[in-house]
């Protein structure tokens, strides 16, 4: 049998601190979503001043990541890239860059996912978060 890891509350509150450094260093208004390998939520940060909207997409990032044991945007740049198709993939709505998987051993234990500024900012803050777990 093998050994598996898992986010524990703990990872999720170091992982949430460290994204959440590098946000307020950019004065960037973000919500944090970390969610387990299934997409579930583990915890939230909405700074001030983020649209709520973003809590939503920030969750989506998040799980699409860990479902699709991939960042959120290779998805965005297949679609890009003409292979509308995806569009239509079953419980993947986060298809836009900012979620980023959480991987320990080659194994995706969760993701992060980011949203309210420029995409590629998106992702620089849950790598940041991602980053304090090492």
């Amino acid at each position: 049998m093998q050994t598996k890891f898992y986010l524990t509350r703990d990872d999720v509150a170091k992982l949430l601190a460290a994204a959440e450094a590098e946000a307020k260093k950019n004065s960037w208004a973000v919500a944090i979503v970390v969610v387990d390998e299934g997409g579930h939520q583990l915890g939230m940060v909405r700074l001030d001043g983020c649209a709520p909207i973003s809590s939503y997409i920030a969750t989506e990032k998040g799980r699409t990541a860990a479902l699709g044991r991939r960042e959120s945007r290779i998805y965005e740049e297949m679609i890009n890239n003409g292979r509308t198709s995806f569009l239509s993939a079953p419980q993947l709505q986060g298809l836009l860059e900012g979620g980023v998987p959480v991987v320990v051993d080659g194994h995706t234990i969760g993701a992060v996912g980011v949203s309210g500024v420029k995409s590629s900012e998106d992702a620089q803050i849950a790598k940041a978060g991602i980053a304090a777990m090492a």
